[in-house]
C-alpha cells in the first residue's frame, strides 16, 4: 500500500487547495519559447500526480469483446467494481480524478483512456489511433478534457495513425515514440512539426513484430516511467537503441522477469516519483522495484486489465504532474 507520509499530505494538499510547484528544467526552459505559462505540467511520466484522467467501463460495450481482441467477455459488475476501486486509490493520492461520460458506442477499449491523447504542456494532442474501431475515442475525449478546461494544441489526421501506449515523455524535453503497427512514420513525423518548436525532441524506436498486427504490442507494452533515473522494463523486447539512450542518460532499469512480461509486469503507473501502481499477479516484478526504493500499491484488474491486455498506464491519462 501507499506509504502513510505520502496519503497524508496528499490529503492535506486537497484540504487546503494545495499543489506541487513544477521546478524549470531544461526541456521546459526550451518549451518556453512559445509559450511563457503553459497552463499544465505533463511533460514527464513520473511526476507526482494532480490531475488524471479515466473513463469508466460501459455495460452495453461488453458486447463487443471478441470483436476488439479480448481475450473473453468482461464481467459488467466485476469491471465496476474493479474500477470503482481503482479510482479510490487515484483519489487517494491527492490527484484530481476527471471521469469521462462521453459515450464511444461499441468500443470496449474505450475504457483504456490513455491511447486516444497525448496531453503536452501547452495542450492536448488528438491522436488516431492504428486500431480503427478506436478512431472515435479522440473526439469523445476531446468533448471530456475540453469541459475540463484542457485546450486542444493539435490533431493528427490522416496519413499518421498514433496511439498514446506508443509514446511518453522521458523527460520535459524528449518524448519517445514505438513505430509498428499503432503508430507509423506520418504520425512521428506530425508530432515533429507539432513539438519541435516547442522543444522537444521526438525520438522514434521501431518495435519488434512479435505476434503481429492481430495483436497490440505498443512501446509501453515493455517499459513504464518510475522516476528521472528509473524506468521498469522487460529487456528482450526492448529496441537496441533505447537500452542505450537509457544507459546514456544514466537510467536504471528494474528488469521484468520473462514469466511476467505477459502479464503485463511492465505496464506500471508512476503516481509519483518511486511510487507505483502495478496490476495483481507480478510478485517477482513488485518485489524487484520495492528493492529499488519504489512504493508499489497493487489494484485488482482481472475484468478492466487481464481480460482486455491494459494495465494502469492503459486505463488512465495522467493530466497534470508536479
Amino acid at each position: 500500500m501507499l506509504a502513510a507520509p505520502r496519503l497524508q499530505q496528499a490529503a492535506e494538499r486537497a484540504r487546503i487547495g494545495g499543489g506541487h510547484v513544477a521546478s524549470i528544467g531544461r526541456g521546459r526552459a526550451a518549451a518556453a519559447r512559445l509559450s511563457d505559462t503553459p497552463p499544465v505540467s505533463i511533460q514527464n511520466g513520473y511526476g507526482s500526480l494532480r490531475r488524471i484522467y479515466v473513463r469508466p467501463p460501459g455495460t452495453e460495450d461488453a458486447a463487443a469483446w471478441e470483436a476488439y481482441g479480448w481475450h473473453d467477455r468482461p464481467d459488467a459488475d466485476g469491471a465496476a467494481r474493479e474500477h470503482a476501486a481503482l479510482r479510490r486509490i487515484l483519489s487517494a493520492t491527492g490527484a484530481d480524478v476527471v471521469e469521462g461520460a462521453t459515450p464511444v458506442p461499441g468500443d470496449p477499449d474505450a475504457v483504456y483512456a490513455y491511447d486516444p491523447t497525448l496531453p503536452t504542456d501547452h495542450g492536448l494532442i488528438l491522436l488516431r489511433p492504428g486500431k480503427e474501431g478506436r478512431r472515435g475515442e479522440p473526439a469523445a475525449l476531446a468533448t471530456d478534457l475540453t469541459a475540463a478546461g484542457l485546450p486542444i494544441l493539435a490533431t493528427l489526421e490522416e496519413p499518421a495513425t498514433a496511439e498514446g501506449g506508443d509514446m511518453f515523455f522521458l523527460d520535459e524535453a524528449t518524448l519517445l515514440v514505438g513505430v509498428g503497427y499503432r503508430t507509423n512514420t506520418p504520425a512521428v513525423e506530425r508530432l515533429r512539426e507539432i513539438l519541435g518548436p516547442r522543444g522537444v525532441d521526438v525520438m522514434a524506436f521501431d518495435l519488434p513484430h512479435f505476434h503481429g498486427p492481430s495483436e497490440c504490442l505498443h512501446l509501453m507494452s515493455f517499459i513504464s516511467p518510475l522516476d528521472a533515473d528509473l524506468v521498469v522494463g522487460y529487456l528482450p523486447m526492448m529496441p537496441t537503441r533505447l537500452v542505450q539512450l537509457l544507459r546514456e542518460r544514466g537510467i536504471t532499469v528494474v528488469e521484468v522477469p520473462e514469466q511476467e512480461f505477459p502479464t503485463m509486469g511492465p505496464n506500471v503507473l508512476a503516481l509519483g516519483p518511486r511510487e507505483a501502481l502495478a496490476l495483481e499477479g507480478n510478485p517477482v516484478t513488485a518485489e524487484r522495484m520495492r528493492a529499488a526504493g519504489v512504493t508499489v500499491t497493487m489494484y485488482a484488474g482481472e475484468e478492466i486489465s487481464r481480460k482486455g491486455d491494459g494495465g494502469p498506464t492503459c486505463l488512465t491519462r495522467p493530466l497534470d504532474r508536479g
